[in-house]
Protein backbone atom coordinates (compact mmCIF):
# COMPACT_ATOMS: atom_id res chain seq x y z
CA UNK A 1 0.00 0.00 0.00
CA UNK A 2 1.44 3.40 -0.53
CA UNK A 3 2.45 5.65 1.90
CA UNK A 4 -0.15 7.88 0.76
CA UNK A 5 -3.16 6.06 1.28
CA UNK A 6 -1.72 5.06 4.72
CA UNK A 7 -1.86 8.31 5.62
CA UNK A 8 -5.57 8.94 4.63
CA UNK A 9 -6.75 6.11 6.59
CA UNK A 10 -4.74 7.30 9.49
CA UNK A 11 -6.50 10.75 8.96
CA UNK A 12 -9.54 8.69 8.74
CA UNK A 13 -9.22 7.30 11.97
CA UNK A 14 -8.37 10.52 13.87
CA UNK A 15 -11.49 12.20 12.52
CA UNK A 16 -13.88 9.43 13.80
CA UNK A 17 -11.92 9.26 17.14
CA UNK A 18 -13.17 13.07 17.35
CA UNK A 19 -16.48 12.79 19.61
CA UNK A 20 -18.83 15.80 19.36
CA UNK A 21 -18.97 18.41 22.54
CA UNK A 22 -22.27 17.26 23.67
CA UNK A 23 -20.98 13.64 24.18
CA UNK A 24 -18.06 14.44 26.77
CA UNK A 25 -19.71 13.33 29.57
CA UNK A 26 -19.78 9.41 28.11
CA UNK A 27 -15.87 10.12 27.53
CA UNK A 28 -15.76 9.81 31.26
CA UNK A 29 -17.63 6.98 31.38
CA UNK A 30 -16.54 4.42 28.81
CA UNK A 31 -13.54 3.86 26.92
CA UNK A 32 -12.79 3.47 23.43
CA UNK A 33 -10.74 0.88 22.90
CA UNK A 34 -8.66 0.63 19.32
CA UNK A 35 -8.38 -3.78 18.64
CA UNK A 36 -5.74 -2.68 15.77
CA UNK A 37 -4.32 -0.22 14.42
CA UNK A 38 -5.72 -1.60 10.71
CA UNK A 39 -9.32 -2.11 11.89
CA UNK A 40 -11.66 0.90 11.11
CA UNK A 41 -14.00 0.04 13.66
CA UNK A 42 -13.89 1.11 17.93
CA UNK A 43 -15.32 -1.46 20.86
CA UNK A 44 -16.63 0.56 23.90
CA UNK A 45 -15.48 -1.24 27.34
CA UNK A 46 -18.01 -0.64 30.27
CA UNK A 47 -16.61 -0.55 33.61
CA UNK A 48 -17.35 -3.34 36.21
CA UNK A 49 -19.99 -2.86 38.57
CA UNK A 50 -19.05 -1.99 42.13
CA UNK A 51 -18.80 -5.12 44.01
CA UNK A 52 -21.28 -5.77 46.58
CA UNK A 53 -18.71 -4.79 49.82
CA UNK A 54 -18.17 -1.53 47.97
CA UNK A 55 -22.02 -1.01 47.93
CA UNK A 56 -22.46 -2.02 51.48
CA UNK A 57 -19.53 0.63 52.71
CA UNK A 58 -21.75 3.70 51.32
CA UNK A 59 -24.73 2.38 52.79
CA UNK A 60 -25.97 4.10 55.80
CA UNK A 61 -25.66 1.79 59.30
CA UNK A 62 -28.75 2.03 60.90
CA UNK A 63 -28.85 3.63 64.54
CA UNK A 64 -28.68 0.90 67.55
CA UNK A 65 -31.77 0.84 69.72
CA UNK A 66 -30.96 1.64 73.72
CA UNK A 67 -32.23 -1.09 75.99
CA UNK A 68 -34.97 1.59 76.87
CA UNK A 69 -36.42 1.66 73.33
CA UNK A 70 -35.67 -2.33 72.78
CA UNK A 71 -38.03 -3.15 75.79
CA UNK A 72 -40.99 -0.09 74.51
CA UNK A 73 -41.32 -2.12 71.08
CA UNK A 74 -41.55 -5.53 73.53
CA UNK A 75 -44.61 -3.94 75.28
CA UNK A 76 -46.07 -2.59 72.70
CA UNK A 77 -46.33 -6.06 70.66
CA UNK A 78 -47.42 -7.86 74.32
CA UNK A 79 -50.42 -4.89 74.10
CA UNK A 80 -51.12 -5.78 70.76
CA UNK A 81 -51.57 -9.14 71.63
CA UNK A 82 -48.84 -10.92 70.01
CA UNK A 83 -46.45 -12.65 71.76
CA UNK A 84 -43.06 -11.23 71.99
CA UNK A 85 -40.32 -12.74 68.97
CA UNK A 86 -43.13 -13.40 66.61
CA UNK A 87 -43.73 -11.04 63.94
CA UNK A 88 -47.09 -8.71 64.15
CA UNK A 89 -49.31 -9.75 61.82
CA UNK A 90 -51.74 -6.75 60.21
CA UNK A 91 -54.80 -7.46 60.37
CA UNK A 92 -57.77 -5.76 58.56
CA UNK A 93 -60.89 -3.80 59.98
CA UNK A 94 -63.30 -7.06 60.01
CA UNK A 95 -60.52 -9.38 61.76
CA UNK A 96 -59.27 -6.96 64.07
CA UNK A 97 -59.87 -7.94 67.72
CA UNK A 98 -60.89 -5.63 70.15
CA UNK A 99 -59.13 -4.74 73.56
CA UNK A 100 -60.33 -5.59 76.96
CA UNK A 101 -61.76 -1.57 77.46
CA UNK A 102 -63.61 -1.75 73.75
CA UNK A 103 -65.21 -5.19 75.44
CA UNK A 104 -66.39 -4.03 78.44
CA UNK A 105 -67.88 -0.87 76.87
CA UNK A 106 -69.73 -3.11 74.75
CA UNK A 107 -71.10 -5.35 77.41
CA UNK A 108 -72.24 -2.26 79.26
CA UNK A 109 -73.95 -1.22 76.39
CA UNK A 110 -75.72 -4.53 75.81
CA UNK A 111 -76.33 -4.75 79.34
CA UNK A 112 -77.99 -1.29 79.42
CA UNK A 113 -80.64 -1.78 77.04
CA UNK A 114 -81.37 -5.17 78.04
CA UNK A 115 -82.06 -3.83 81.45
CA UNK A 116 -84.23 -1.35 79.87
CA UNK A 117 -86.42 -3.21 77.82
CA UNK A 118 -87.07 -4.91 80.49
CA UNK A 119 -87.84 -2.38 83.32
CA UNK A 120 -90.26 -0.73 80.48
CA UNK A 121 -91.90 -4.37 80.07
CA UNK A 122 -92.09 -4.90 83.71
CA UNK A 123 -94.15 -2.01 84.44
CA UNK A 124 -95.98 -2.33 81.62
CA UNK A 125 -97.58 -5.84 82.77
CA UNK A 126 -97.98 -3.92 86.06
CA UNK A 127 -98.92 -0.53 85.14
CA UNK A 128 -102.28 -0.85 86.52
CA UNK A 129 -101.05 -1.92 90.35
CA UNK A 130 -98.17 0.69 90.20
CA UNK A 131 -100.40 3.48 89.00
CA UNK A 132 -103.29 2.63 91.43
CA UNK A 133 -100.20 2.80 94.78
CA UNK A 134 -98.79 6.65 92.94
CA UNK A 135 -102.36 7.79 93.26
CA UNK A 136 -103.18 6.84 96.62
CA UNK A 137 -99.77 8.57 97.42
CA UNK A 138 -100.17 11.65 95.22
CA UNK A 139 -103.68 12.01 96.94
CA UNK A 140 -102.11 11.79 100.63
CA UNK A 141 -99.59 14.44 99.69
CA UNK A 142 -102.16 16.82 98.31
CA UNK A 143 -104.44 15.94 101.17
CA UNK A 144 -107.53 14.83 98.95
CA UNK A 145 -107.45 11.02 100.48
CA UNK A 146 -111.29 10.51 101.65
CA UNK A 147 -113.08 7.40 102.40
CA UNK A 148 -116.06 6.02 99.99
CA UNK A 149 -119.49 6.69 101.44
CA UNK A 150 -120.11 3.33 102.20
CA UNK A 151 -117.50 2.44 104.28
CA UNK A 152 -117.56 5.52 106.49
CA UNK A 153 -120.78 4.02 107.37
CA UNK A 154 -119.33 0.71 108.23
CA UNK A 155 -116.82 2.48 110.49
CA UNK A 156 -119.62 4.26 112.76
CA UNK A 157 -120.01 2.08 115.98
CA UNK A 158 -123.52 -0.13 115.90
CA UNK A 159 -126.50 0.80 116.78
CA UNK A 160 -127.59 -0.08 120.79
CA UNK A 161 -130.72 -1.69 121.39
CA UNK A 162 -130.59 -0.53 125.13
CA UNK A 163 -130.97 2.88 124.64
CA UNK A 164 -134.45 2.75 122.81
CA UNK A 165 -136.98 3.51 124.92
CA UNK A 166 -141.37 2.15 124.66
CA UNK A 167 -143.57 4.44 122.46
CA UNK A 168 -146.34 5.79 124.61
CA UNK A 169 -149.77 4.71 123.52
CA UNK A 170 -151.70 6.86 121.27
CA UNK A 171 -155.32 6.73 119.77
CA UNK A 172 -154.85 7.88 116.42
CA UNK A 173 -152.63 6.06 113.92
CA UNK A 174 -151.18 9.73 112.85
CA UNK A 175 -149.69 10.17 115.90
CA UNK A 176 -148.54 6.86 116.34
CA UNK A 177 -146.62 7.13 112.41
CA UNK A 178 -145.18 10.36 113.79
CA UNK A 179 -143.89 8.80 116.76
CA UNK A 180 -141.78 5.42 115.32
CA UNK A 181 -138.22 6.22 115.37
CA UNK A 182 -135.85 5.09 112.76
CA UNK A 183 -135.04 1.63 112.55
CA UNK A 184 -131.63 1.17 114.77
CA UNK A 185 -130.15 -2.18 112.68
CA UNK A 186 -126.84 -2.54 111.21
CA UNK A 187 -126.15 -2.54 107.20
CA UNK A 188 -124.45 -5.51 105.91
CA UNK A 189 -124.07 -6.66 103.00
CA UNK A 190 -125.35 -9.89 101.72
CA UNK A 191 -121.81 -11.47 100.88
CA UNK A 192 -119.10 -12.28 103.06
CA UNK A 193 -116.58 -9.11 102.76
CA UNK A 194 -113.24 -7.81 103.86
CA UNK A 195 -112.89 -3.81 103.99
CA UNK A 196 -109.48 -1.79 104.63
CA UNK A 197 -110.73 1.93 105.23
CA UNK A 198 -106.98 2.51 105.36
CA UNK A 199 -106.77 1.85 101.15
CA UNK A 200 -110.18 2.27 100.61
CA UNK A 201 -110.81 -1.45 99.67
CA UNK A 202 -114.20 -3.29 99.93
CA UNK A 203 -113.52 -6.94 98.14
CA UNK A 204 -115.04 -9.82 98.48
CA UNK A 205 -113.69 -12.59 100.52
CA UNK A 206 -114.77 -16.01 98.61
CA UNK A 207 -114.40 -19.52 100.50
CA UNK A 208 -111.99 -22.55 98.58
CA UNK A 209 -113.61 -25.72 99.05
CA UNK A 210 -111.46 -28.20 101.13
CA UNK A 211 -111.73 -31.04 99.21
CA UNK A 212 -108.30 -31.29 97.65
CA UNK A 213 -106.58 -29.89 100.90
CA UNK A 214 -108.80 -33.32 102.41
CA UNK A 215 -106.77 -35.36 99.82
CA UNK A 216 -103.63 -33.54 100.27
CA UNK A 217 -103.88 -32.87 96.40
CA UNK A 218 -101.37 -29.40 96.95
CA UNK A 219 -101.77 -29.28 92.96
CA UNK A 220 -105.49 -29.41 92.92
CA UNK A 221 -105.33 -26.96 95.34
CA UNK A 222 -103.26 -24.49 94.54
CA UNK A 223 -105.50 -24.36 91.21
CA UNK A 224 -108.83 -23.89 92.98
CA UNK A 225 -106.85 -20.52 94.58
CA UNK A 226 -106.01 -19.57 91.58
CA UNK A 227 -109.23 -19.74 89.88
CA UNK A 228 -111.16 -18.12 93.19
CA UNK A 229 -108.67 -15.02 93.20
CA UNK A 230 -110.51 -14.41 89.91
CA UNK A 231 -113.17 -12.90 92.19
CA UNK A 232 -111.69 -11.71 94.42
CA UNK A 233 -109.55 -12.51 98.15
CA UNK A 234 -109.67 -16.02 99.13
CA UNK A 235 -110.34 -17.10 102.68
CA UNK A 236 -107.67 -19.66 102.81
CA UNK A 237 -108.92 -23.28 102.71
CA UNK A 238 -108.00 -25.35 106.54
CA UNK A 239 -107.55 -21.69 108.69
CA UNK A 240 -109.95 -20.55 111.24
CA UNK A 241 -113.35 -18.28 110.16
CA UNK A 242 -114.12 -15.11 111.82
CA UNK A 243 -115.76 -15.29 115.32
CA UNK A 244 -113.68 -18.66 115.87
CA UNK A 245 -110.44 -19.15 117.87
CA UNK A 246 -107.94 -19.45 115.10
CA UNK A 247 -106.25 -18.25 112.66
CA UNK A 248 -108.18 -16.41 109.59
CA UNK A 249 -106.10 -16.34 106.76
CA UNK A 250 -106.80 -14.19 103.89
CA UNK A 251 -104.86 -13.76 100.68
CA UNK A 252 -105.26 -11.55 97.39
CA UNK A 253 -103.30 -10.62 94.20
CA UNK A 254 -100.79 -7.42 94.75
CA UNK A 255 -100.31 -7.98 90.89
CA UNK A 256 -100.75 -10.66 88.35
CA UNK A 257 -101.02 -11.11 84.50
CA UNK A 258 -102.85 -8.61 82.38
CA UNK A 259 -104.15 -11.34 79.96
CA UNK A 260 -105.79 -13.08 83.47
CA UNK A 261 -109.86 -12.62 83.04
CA UNK A 262 -110.35 -11.70 87.05
CA UNK A 263 -111.35 -8.28 88.46
CA UNK A 264 -108.74 -8.69 91.21
CA UNK A 265 -105.69 -8.57 90.11
CA UNK A 266 -104.41 -6.06 91.98
CA UNK A 267 -106.62 -5.91 94.70
CA UNK A 268 -104.45 -6.13 97.49
CA UNK A 269 -101.70 -4.08 95.71
CA UNK A 270 -102.17 -1.49 98.07
CA UNK A 271 -101.72 -2.99 101.34
CA UNK A 272 -97.84 -2.15 101.78
CA UNK A 273 -99.74 1.49 102.73
CA UNK A 274 -101.59 0.00 105.66
CA UNK A 275 -99.76 0.94 108.48
CA UNK A 276 -99.79 -0.43 112.30
CA UNK A 277 -103.22 0.78 114.09
CA UNK A 278 -104.84 1.27 111.18
CA UNK A 279 -108.44 -0.86 111.18
CA UNK A 280 -110.15 -3.85 109.26
CA UNK A 281 -113.22 -4.52 108.89
CA UNK A 282 -114.86 -8.57 108.01
CA UNK A 283 -118.22 -9.52 107.34
CA UNK A 284 -118.88 -12.84 107.05
CA UNK A 285 -122.62 -14.33 107.39
CA UNK A 286 -123.61 -10.61 107.89
CA UNK A 287 -121.86 -10.32 111.24
CA UNK A 288 -119.34 -7.68 111.35
CA UNK A 289 -115.92 -8.15 112.94
CA UNK A 290 -113.58 -5.59 113.67
CA UNK A 291 -109.51 -6.15 113.45
CA UNK A 292 -106.87 -3.99 114.21
CA UNK A 293 -103.21 -4.53 112.92
CA UNK A 294 -100.29 -5.07 115.03
CA UNK A 295 -97.67 -6.60 113.32
CA UNK A 296 -96.41 -5.89 109.62
CA UNK A 297 -93.80 -8.09 108.08
CA UNK A 298 -92.26 -9.74 104.88
CA UNK A 299 -91.20 -13.16 104.75
CA UNK A 300 -89.93 -16.14 102.47
CA UNK A 301 -92.47 -17.80 100.66
CA UNK A 302 -91.63 -21.20 102.64
CA UNK A 303 -92.25 -19.27 105.76
CA UNK A 304 -95.43 -21.33 106.59
CA UNK A 305 -96.15 -21.16 109.99
CA UNK A 306 -97.82 -17.88 109.05
CA UNK A 307 -101.01 -20.28 108.73
CA UNK A 308 -100.44 -22.53 112.04
CA UNK A 309 -103.65 -22.90 113.96
CA UNK A 310 -102.20 -22.00 117.73
CA UNK A 311 -105.68 -21.02 119.48
CA UNK A 312 -104.87 -17.08 119.05
CA UNK A 313 -108.16 -14.91 117.79
CA UNK A 314 -106.17 -13.38 114.75
CA UNK A 315 -106.59 -12.10 111.25
CA UNK A 316 -103.64 -12.46 108.83
CA UNK A 317 -103.22 -10.93 104.99
CA UNK A 318 -100.18 -11.81 102.71
CA UNK A 319 -99.38 -11.03 99.26
CA UNK A 320 -96.85 -11.06 96.79
CA UNK A 321 -94.03 -8.42 97.29
CA UNK A 322 -92.32 -6.42 95.55
CA UNK A 323 -95.39 -5.95 93.29
CA UNK A 324 -95.12 -7.93 89.91
CA UNK A 325 -93.10 -10.67 91.65
CA UNK A 326 -93.64 -13.70 93.82
CA UNK A 327 -90.09 -13.21 95.48
CA UNK A 328 -91.47 -12.89 98.89
CA UNK A 329 -94.91 -12.40 101.08
CA UNK A 330 -96.06 -9.26 102.66
CA UNK A 331 -98.09 -9.88 105.93
CA UNK A 332 -100.41 -7.93 107.82
CA UNK A 333 -101.52 -9.35 111.29
CA UNK A 334 -104.24 -7.72 113.58
CA UNK A 335 -106.07 -8.76 116.73
CA UNK A 336 -109.83 -8.79 117.20
CA UNK A 337 -111.12 -5.32 119.19
CA UNK A 338 -114.41 -4.40 121.06
CA UNK A 339 -116.59 -2.85 118.89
Amino acid sequence: MPPSSHKKNVNNSSQKNQLPEGESSLSSQYEIVKKTPQESHYQLHIPAAHAPADIHKNTPKPAQKSPQDAIKDALKKFNGWQKIGKPKEEKSEEQYDPDFKTKFWRFLEWFATSALIFVILFFAVNFSSYADLIMLKLDRLRGEYSLSPFIEKMLQPSADSSTQELLPVVKSQDQMKKQIPPIAIDIAPPDDRIIIPGINKNVPIVNVKTENLIKRDWGALEKDIQESLQNGVVHYPGTAYPGMNGNVVITGHSSYFVWDPGRFKDVFALLHEVSVGDKIIIYYQQKKYIYQVYEKTIVTPDKVDILTQDGTNKLTLITCTPIGTNLKRLVLIAKPVDQ
